[in-house]
């Protein structure tokens, strides 16, 4: 094809073009579903008499299958070919949204979601990596910029036209929208992008390490959701004891097999343990944010879904203008500086969340709360990902993102599950708006704590030093937007490509 040469393609070509679309495409599905669900949660729970338990399912129904396997689908994607698994990934994840757009009952939509997790730990890891594997090598960093910047934009204007969706159509056509994208992309890919495998992944894939994270995850997520609920007792115990059991095998099966999922080894290095646990607390306190925030909007400020889904969209407009600046003064000053003010502004932006009341005009109190926010979010992501990079040995860059994406996932899913129960929106209470305005008030208070920790693990552990350590490849970062999630960044391995 016109565009492809022994270096790879080049980007200023109709396949360079192509390749750019199809990627996009692809990840952007996963990207506006993680936007715009969150705008459809009060509909779904009203048409589907949802409670507040079942609520959190539909959006860690999705977290859980997405942490648990993203690593997993990262190297089936190097064994099996990029593009193969990343179709699967896309089909999977385009049926899963037609299943979800017909759910007649919140188990069934949750079942869909688990699903839709799925297809995302294999499409999501695979765009990058296709990328990455197919153009030439003085086209990467152009080609990865403008993926970042596109995909920004999808997640930019995900919530307003969910929320437009929601309010012209029904909640279902937020999922529908999925069908006509899904169809291009599995088409497009098998015309228009390569195939590539990484020549140097050997060993078996560790399947086991995979299921154990699943049933770990999903064991204590099941029990932290539905305690609260007062019913199944027997059923709440039993699945803590098997995830818990289970997250203490898998950790050790990590560390004694050959082949593990995640190689315990990396934390070796303490500015990549420092880098995570920065990124635990801080994306703990976002995923709870991102939950609760539009609903709080609706439900107790009264306002309709394509409202609500506006009331954010300077958060991504901040990070689509001033990542790459971030990724930069972190570069030039290092990371310690902007990863201690960035969580500590993201604070004092959750403290004015806790000023919001019903009422209150969008321009008096919402938005100053979210511009600070939005400012403290954009210190944090690009640094955070050029932190985890830098930390590590460059052939080690694809594992190392994927730990960071994996640990920002759990952490969502974990808060999302553990903070509202704290806060006290249980069963019908979410859709109360008394209730929900006391419930986020007192969950922003706990998500600013978490973000202050997040400031104070960063000053006290992170060096200024690290971004200019040997290995580190600055040159190569990729300081994007990446709001629900650092960043997938692929490794630096030459790539065997076929057409």
């Amino acid at each position: 094809m016109e565009g492809r040469s022994s270096e790879g393609v080049a980007f200023s070509t109709g396949a360079g073009r192509w390749l750019i679309a199809v990627t996009v495409a692809g990840s952007g599905m996963a990207f506006l579903d993680g936007t715009v669900v969150n705008v459809a949660l009060p509909k779904i729970g009203e048409d589907l008499n949802a409670s507040t338990s079942a609520l959190q399912w539909i959006l860690n129904g999705y977290l859980l299958t997405l942490a648990s396997l993203i690593l997993l689908g990262g190297s089936l994607g190097d064994r099996l070919g990029r593009r193969r698994v990343f179709q699967l990934g896309v089909v999977l994840f385009t049926l899963a949204s037609l299943l979800c757009a017909l759910a007649p009952t919140v188990e069934l939509l949750i079942f869909a979601r688990l699903v839709q997790g799925i297809g995302g730990a294999l499409l999501t890891p695979g765009s990058l990596a296709i990328i990455e594997a197919a153009f030439r090598p003085a086209d990467r960093a152009r080609a990865i910029g403008a993926w970042s910047g596109l995909g920004g934009v999808a997640t930019a204007f995900g919530p307003l036209l969910g929320g437009w969706l929601i309010a012209a159509i029904s909640w279902r056509a937020i999922f529908l929208i999925n069908l006509p994208i899904g169809i291009f992309v599995a088409w497009a890919a098998s015309a228009h992008v390569p195939e590539s495998r990484d020549p140097t992944a050997t060993g078996r894939l560790d399947l086991a390490g995979a299921a154990l994270a699943a049933i770990g995850l999903g064991g204590t997520t099941y029990a932290l959701i539905e305690a609260p609920e007062g019913s199944h007792a027997a059923a709440v115990v039993a699945t803590a004891v098997i995830g818990v059991a289970s997250l203490i095998a898998f950790f050790v099966r990590e560390h004694r097999t050959a082949d593990p999922m995640l190689p315990l080894r990396v934390f070796s290095s303490r500015q990549f343990s420092a880098a995570n646990a920065v990124t635990f607390v801080v994306y703990a306190a976002l995923g709870v944010v991102f939950f609760l925030l539009v609903s709080f909007l609706q439900i107790s400020m009264g306002y309709t879904p394509i409202e609500a889904g506006s009331a954010s969209l300077p958060v991504t407009f901040l990070m689509l203008i001033g990542s790459a600046r971030a990724g930069e003064l972190a570069q030039r000053i290092g990371p310690r500086i902007p990863l201690t003010l960035g969580p500590l502004i993201i604070a004092a932006g959750l403290l004015l969340m806790m000023r919001i009341d019903p009422g209150d005009t969008y321009l008096a109190t919402v938005l100053p709360a979210v511009l600070v926010f939005g400012i403290g979010l954009t210190l944090v992501v690009a640094p955070v990902t050029a932190t985890v990079l830098a930390a590590v040995d460059s052939s080690h860059s694809g594992i190392a993102s994927g730990v960071n994406n994996a640990v920002a996932r759990v952490a969502g899913l974990l808060a999302v599950a553990v903070i509202p129960v704290l806060a006290g929106i249980t069963g019908d209470k979410f859709y109360d708006p008394s209730h929900m305005t006391s419930g986020f008030h007192k969950g922003m208070m706990i998500c600013a704590i978490l973000a202050a920790a997040g400031a104070v693990i960063a000053w006290t552990t992170i060096s200024s030093d690290v971004l200019h350590d040997e290995g580190a490849e600055p040159e190569e970062c990729d300081y994007s937007c990446g709001v629900g999630a650092p960043t997938m960044q692929p490794g630096r391995q030459p790539p065997t490509t076929t057409p």
